[in-house]
């Protein structure tokens, strides 16, 4: 199994690990201390050497921070979280905040003391968060101070986890679509559109893409922890670890580009001096920004130049999320056939539930790793949003409730995340009317077309709209891009309530997954990943538009459709689905889970006056 069930933190983290990190900021001279969940390469998954959050406070999930003072601790999650993080965290030792309503910052203005110093570490700390953190400390007469030597990992000690060393290999052009060379020659030459001499990159999934390489350092994801410097004329230097070139590495990686120690970093950031050094400050932390102002350079302040041709995929990626989504549909599909029948009576538990999904996945000979642990919430467990079953946590399914089962795969040839929510028994009216709404939204922002130049955010309100119609909503994005055998989640692309101000365009692809979830019953997402693509022309229109094709292939469990609740245009489209979903899934699984399909995949109006 790639996937396991131990929990690797409790609740007594806190108690046993906030007076070591006081100790700590103590010697220092330091009042407080913050300590985001990033790590030094701004990752969202992490290695467990850079799960500092966790370790601190016993929270596991993937977006959080917390506020270490002397007397008292606050940690802030998002909507997502606010279950999780009261299973994992104690809360008579750390109060929980909305990590977006206010955050940190509103926290820092009340909780701190005039003249009090609380410590952060630069290298963990984007320069854009830093402005606003610095901002709240001053409104209450406090200080921000920079330490060299972070007093949690001074505190972590002999216990923290090694490095990650895993192996950097090529990742083959017939897979990306594009050499290294002519990828460096295209993001050059946008430097010197904006007048800049190089770029300092160190998101892992940009050095990725840039280099046509893949690692393991981050879990779940192909990423290698490492930096690189792209000058305007295409060459470069990458910063890696020694013990991860592979033998193969070496003559992949062409005469321009210079493999370096990352102890040589600091002294090549210093050579910039006195030229124009792109830095993206959302992703780059502090330390960069201060230490090539100590060097002379001249920081240019500008997204990450990698970021936006990394997301718009080219013709080779976009055919192989195709054939990575049919493959894992097939695979998927064999286990819905699993819950629909055979599950129904033997009332599996969640962790049997992903050990099913995950030896489907196994026999397609092609999987990689999974895109992220599988969350499969039955009944309660479902309203928990990033659930992940445990052996503590691990609840049977029962007859009358729902399964949630969020999950993807890593393929070399695409990266897949999709959600299904299936009835076990017969659900309830409850839960009928609130997944047709869910539905309702998912199918709005499937068939949508829009010009160029929207954002994500303008196109959000279609999947939530049936929801607020019955005073009703949820609490995450409703959707997030994907990368090409990268990471799961990927920017900077996003389809949410937050604004935004990336239009969407083609080649991208984004995630369409809204959710309903109740607390202490049962929670329901339906999510499909989708790529933008140029609409076909209507008769007498003006304008080119956009729409989404659908990547993911997979049947929704039409046990819990009110159909009712559907309009026409809302069951031709759920019928159309289904017809490809068959047409193509059917001829690649076994003859009685085709037979099954073939039954879940007729017209919905059918089976409704049946």
């Amino acid at each position: 199994m790639r996937q396991t069930f131990d929990e690797t933190t409790d609740p007594s983290f806190g108690g046993k690990h906030l007076p070591l990190i006081r100790k700590a900021m103590a010697a220092q001279g330091l009042d407080g201390f913050l300590t985001p969940h990033e790590d030094e390469h701004q990752n969202e998954y992490l290695p467990a050497a850079n799960d500092r959050l966790a370790w601190a406070t016993g929270f596991t999930g993937s977006a959080g921070a917390a506020v270490i003072l002397k007397d008292k601790a606050a940690i802030f999650v998002d909507g997502r979280y606010a279950l999780q993080v009261r299973d994992q965290v104690d809360p008579a030792l750390f109060e929980v905040r909305d990590l977006v309503d206010g955050g940190v910052p509103a926290y820092l203005e009340t909780a701190l003391a005039k003249g009090q110093t609380v410590g952060y570490d630069p290298r963990l700390h984007s320069p854009d968060a830093l402005e606003r953190l610095s901002a709240a400390a001053a409104r209450a007469g406090a200080a921000l101070k920079p330490v060299a030597a972070n007093p949690l990992d001074q505190a972590w000690g002999g216990e923290r986890p090694a490095q990650p060393s895993a192996m950097v290999v090529p990742h083959p052009l017939e897979y990306a679509g594009e050499s290294s060379a002519e990828k460096r020659s295209r993001v050059g030459g946008g430097l010197i559109g904006v007048g800049a001499d190089a770029a300092v990159l160190t998101a892992p999934a940009s050095i990725a893409w840039l280099f046509n390489i893949r690692g393991g350092d981050v879990i779940r994801s192909p990423l290698p922890l490492a930096q690189a410097i792209l000058n305007a004329d295409g060459s470069a230097i990458l910063f890696l670890d020694p013990a991860k070139v592979s033998p193969e590495l070496p003559s992949w990686l062409d005469n321009e580009v210079v493999v370096s120690a990352p102890e040589a970093l600091p002294a090549a950031l210093a050579a910039l001096k006195g030229r124009r050094v792109v830095v993206d400050p959302s992703q780059s932390s502090a330390w960069y920004f201060e230490t090539l102002a100590v060097a002379g350079a001249e920081i240019v302040r500008a997204p990450d130049p990698t970021a936006l041709p990394r997301a718009t995929k080219n013709a080779v990626e976009i055919e192989g999320a195709r054939r990575a989504h049919i493959r894992d549909g097939a695979a998927l599909t064999r286990f819905l056939h699993w819950l629909a029948t055979e599950a129904q009576t033997s009332l599996p538990d969640e962790v049997e539930v992903v050990k099913k999904l995950e030896g489907f996945r196994e026999q397609t000979g092609a999987l990689k790793d999974l895109s992220f642990d599988t969350i499969a919430g039955a009944a309660s467990n479902g309203a928990i949003v990033h659930y992940r079953p445990t052996l503590r946590l691990n609840k049977r399914v029962q007859s009358g409730s729902l399964l949630l089962v969020d999950s993807g795969a890593q393929y070399l040839d695409g990266t897949t995340d999709v959600t299904r929510t299936v009835a076990i028994g017969e659900p309830s009216p409850e839960m009928c009317d609130r997944f047709t709404r869910v539905l309702k939204g998912h199918l709005a922002l499937a068939r949508v077309r829009f010009p160029a130049g929207t954002t994500g955010s303008s196109l959000d309100p279609l999947a939530r709209a049936p929801l607020w119609a019955a005073d009703l909503d949820y609490d995450h994005g409703t959707g997030h891009g994907v990368g090409s055998y990268l990471g799961v989640h990927e920017g900077p692309q996003r389809i949410s309530k937050a604004p935004s101000t990336i239009a969407l365009q083609p080649g991208m692809i984004v995630s369409n997954e809204p959710g309903y979830y109740k607390e202490g019953a049962f929670g329901i997402r339906i999510e499909t990943l989708q790529v933008v693509v140029n609409a076909d022309p209507v008769s007498g229109g003006e304008r080119p538009m956009l729409t989404f094709e659908t990547l993911t292939l997979a049947p929704i469990d039409r046990r819990l459709i009110e159909t009712v609740l559907l309009n026409p245009e809302e069951i031709e489209q759920l019928d159309a689905y289904h017809a490809r979903v068959l047409a193509v899934i059917g001829p690649l699984v076994p003859p009685d889970t085709a037979a099954w399909l073939a039954e879940v995949c007729k017209p919905l109006i059918d089976r409704a006056e049946d």
